[in-house]
């Protein structure tokens, strides 16, 4: 009977209530997959889907000729009166005839040269021909796996069992949008999505979007993961070169030239193909260009290959894009994916002028119950008709859906799952209720490190999580255990987070507990690399206190782009000092005191013993943030455009000894720059200043991200000082920071001979500490990141050359990427 019926939905899927529908093959009967259909001098337009079949949103009766183009095939007209619908028009198209002694130019020049100058010099005019407009638009994404290994790294894979064939290969994600965009050039959009939808997922939004859809080849640059070069940027010609593959008239008798593109070098990120430039117009007729992953950066990826179509009306003399596909291929681990997204633009509106409030800062909206659209709906509205394969998806995934979401299923699911074997003692378990959506769990006993207060420690945990995936809110009560074996001292914490809501990412949480902590809150040494430089070089680089305390923080965006958040502790700190002399190597040799001030004094503390209650109010502005908005809550976009201000507070009270309270003010500005195709300039710059802070803790002091150990944790480099030692230049006065770093994405390692095999990138940066009583420090650095081998681009190398009053000292920082997921 499921047979039957999945039979029934399949067929139906294609009988929808499409008003032209049909397929395009070439002579020999073969299917032509993203052909560009539409009706002339209109602006409704659709494409094929992989099997040629096509549906045409044509409403109203009467006569119409209906265009059908493909790259390398004679356009097709058809000429057809409609009097009821549904209409039927199967096509078969031609084989394009390209004529070589069309263009008529010095033969001592390159043709392609000539046409490609031309089309270089009229972009910005054809691209204000469509500078501002409205329009419908759909999309959509599939992945599929090809061959999914078993097993990775000798752990299972099955988490797509259900959902793959036998040979391991089938369609992992399926969605597809329908919405309605304003947009005006370069980048102002607003869009409006009235239908969405997920496989499998009946509450999903899809992140298809036509921001995503935006390949302006007009533009001087394409924007992946690095930007790549149109091939009719103003500096086109530095990068390519260009060959005169022939030549074809169009149903309204305009030249079409074929160019061929090729990249001067493959290391840069330029892409190659085929790029059809309009006689005289010289604007864009059709483009079909690849790009490797490795040229933008992205070694998982590769291939991608981007084709567009562009459809012309004769009453406004446009040439629009109305089809669009973006194919990919990409492996990592084994797993090979591939995929393609569509996208069709039609019914156009090209005004004047658009009001001022048509552009805010809500960039993407979804339509209340856009998910929930049901099939009917998407039978009327989708431009591109789905595959068997896509239909059979959606089918399969419903039925799973249903299946996976039964308390029955859950439970049996949970059941394996919460099997309880003796490793888990060591590694950790977890308890699952998936039906009620909590998690029960404990951390395990291997996370464990060394340092010269506590020896050898073990820590652990356990924990409760509750989530509700409707509202993408969660619950988290949490426990830890550390144990210092040569410390001999046990102590506990306890902290609870409750994420309130995403409309405006609110959140509460309470700590309490016994806690060592390192003297810089930001972590600067990671545990990992302490507990290798002592034991085997005896450098004690981490420094330590205990806190007893109990604290609460709230935190919400305010306005859109503004931040608050306050937090209040109360706490008993307590100085620590060495309890071990343990070490694998250098035996000989003592470690330093736990004293960050006077390392080599070791009976006296860093400071007394003392309470207080600190309270912190943090203020951040995101200038020029754009968002989307979800029926499930706000989404806030990242942007290079403007920078991100923060403003501190801090002050303190009820203190012990009224000698600990003090007043803080700083701020901070910081930016991430894309420089065109010339790389990424970062930019850290930060302030602040104490008062009746004169006798204050150590604790409170300001610390600076220094590094002893030569080893990068593979964060944010503008927020380091690779050279410094960790608290010599700690202060309760004012302080002065800033830290530069541009890094070239391979702009300039990509012309290199040689080295351009390395495929690594060019990072400069400066860095500049200033406080008072000390003469300011500096660092100067030359590296090369994305280092590595294949897809394994993982490390970072850089020489460091620090000045105070004159030359200070040099060194080499190893950056290892992978430290953060460790810690």
């Amino acid at each position: 009977m499921l047979k039957i019926t999945s039979l029934l939905f399949i067929l139906l899927s294609f009988s929808n209530f499409a008003q032209v529908k049909g397929t395009v093959s070439d002579n020999k009967g073969n299917p032509i997959a993203f052909a560009n259909i539409y009706v002339k001098d209109t602006y409704i337009s659709t494409t094929t889907n992989d099997k040629g079949n096509y549906e045409l949103n044509i409403k109203k009766v009467g006569n119409y000729t209906i265009l059908f183009q493909y790259l390398g095939y004679k356009t097709h007209k058809e000429i057809i009166q409609i009097n009821d619908f549904p209409q039927i028009i199967n096509v078969v198209i031609e084989e394009e005839n390209f004529q070589l002694d069309e263009v008529k130019i010095n033969p001592k020049d390159n043709p392609a040269n000539a046409i490609i100058r031309n089309a270089i010099a009229n972009r910005k005019i054809n691209s204000l021909k469509t500078a501002k407009y409205i329009a419908d638009f759909y999309s959509r994404g599939i992945f599929r796996v090809k061959d999914l290994p078993k097993k990775i790294l000798g752990q299972k894979l099955d988490m797509f069992d259900e959902i793959i064939d036998s040979t391991r290969s089938g369609i992992l994600y399926l969605s597809e949008t329908v919405s309605k965009i304003v947009f005006q050039k370069p980048d102002k959009l607003k869009e409006t999505i009235i239908a969405s939808k997920v496989s499998g997922n009946d509450n999903g939004f899809s992140f298809n979007n036509a921001a995503s859809a935006n390949f302006d080849f007009y533009e001087n640059y394409l924007p992946f993961d690095v930007n790549v070069i149109s091939p009719i940027a103003d500096n086109g010609f530095n990068y390519y070169k260009y060959k005169f593959d022939g030549s074809f008239y169009d149903e309204n008798n305009q030249l079409i030239n074929k160019i061929k593109v090729i990249p001067r070098r493959i290391s840069e990120p330029v892409m190659e193909g085929y790029i059809y430039i309009v006689d005289d117009s010289w604007a864009i007729y059709a483009t079909d260009l690849s790009v490797k992953g490795s040229q933008i950066q992205n070694p998982a990826l590769n291939t991608l290959t981007l084709k567009q179509n562009f459809s012309y009306n004769s009453i406004t003399k446009n040439w629009v894009k109305n089809t669009q596909t973006l194919d990919f291929q990409a492996g990592f681990f084994g797993i090979n994916i591939n995929g393609r997204f569509t996208y069709v633009f039609s019914n156009f509106e090209f005004p004047e002028t658009f009001d001022k409030k048509t552009f805010t800062a809500e960039v993407l909206k979804f339509q209340e119950n856009s998910n929930k659209k049901d099939d009917s709906f998407w039978n009327t509205i989708r431009p591109v008709p789905l595959t068997i394969e896509e239909s059979s998806d959606y089918l399969k995934k419903d039925i799973l859906q249903t299946k996976k979401k039964s308390k029955k299923y859950l439970d049996s699911i949970d059941s394996k799952h919460n099997k309880f074997g003796l490793d888990a003692i060591l590694t950790g378990y977890s308890y699952k209720n998936s039906f009620k959506k909590w998690e029960f769990g404990y951390d395990g006993i291997l996370n464990t490190s060394f340092n010269t207060v506590q020896g050898w420690n073990a820590h652990t945990g356990l924990y409760f999580n509750k989530r509700n995936e409707e509202k993408r809110t969660f619950m988290r009560l949490a426990s830890k255990v550390d144990y210092g074996f040569s410390e001999k001292k046990l102590r506990v914490s306890g902290s609870f987070v409750q994420k309130i809501n995403n409309s405006n990412n609110s959140f509460v949480s309470v700590s309490v507990g016994s806690t060592v902590n390192q003297f810089n809150s930001n972590n600067p040494i990671a545990n990992v690399v302490n507990t290798v430089s002592s034991l085997f070089f005896k450098d004690n680089y981490i420094k330590l206190y205990e806190k007893n305390a109990i604290g609460a923080s709230y935190g919400q965006e305010v306005i859109n782009g503004l931040n608050l958040n306050l937090n209040v502790e109360y706490s008993e700190r307590k100085p620590l000092v060495n309890t071990t002399e343990f070490a694998w190597g250098k035996k000989d040799k003592l470690y330093t005191s736990n004293n960050p001030i006077f390392p080599n004094n070791y009976t006296t503390p860093a400071f007394e013993k003392h309470n207080l209650v600190k309270s912190i109010l943090d203020a951040r502005i995101k200038f020029g943030q754009k968002y989307w908005t979800r029926p499930d809550g706000k989404f806030n976009l990242s942007d290079d455009k403007y920078p991100t201000l923060r403003f501190k507070y801090e002050k303190t009270f009820g203190a012990t000894d009224n000698k600990y309270e003090y007043q803080l003010l700083s701020t901070q500005i910081s930016q991430s720059i894309t420089l065109g195709n010339k790389g990424i300039f970062d930019f850290t710059i930060k302030g602040g200043k104490f008062f009746e802070a004169q006798d204050i803790s150590f604790v409170d002091y300001k610390h600076f991200n220094g590094n002893q150990t030569h080893i990068a944790n593979g964060e944010s480099y503008t927020n380091v000082f690779n050279l410094l030692p960790y608290y010599i230049a700690s202060t309760n006065q004012s302080f002065f920071e800033a830290h530069f770093e541009h890094n070239d994405k391979g702009y300039f390692m990509n012309k290199i001979p040689l080295l351009n095999k390395l495929k690594s990138q060019l990072v400069l940066g400066f860095h500049n500490l200033a406080i008072p009583d000390r003469k300011p420090y500096q660092e100067f650095t030359v590296g090369l990141d994305n280092l590595g081998f294949g897809k394994f681009r993982l490390l970072r190398l850089d020489y460091v050359r620090s000045y105070q009053n004159g030359y200070a000292g040099d060194g080499i920082i190893f950056g290892l990427k992978f430290l953060n997921v460790i810690e």
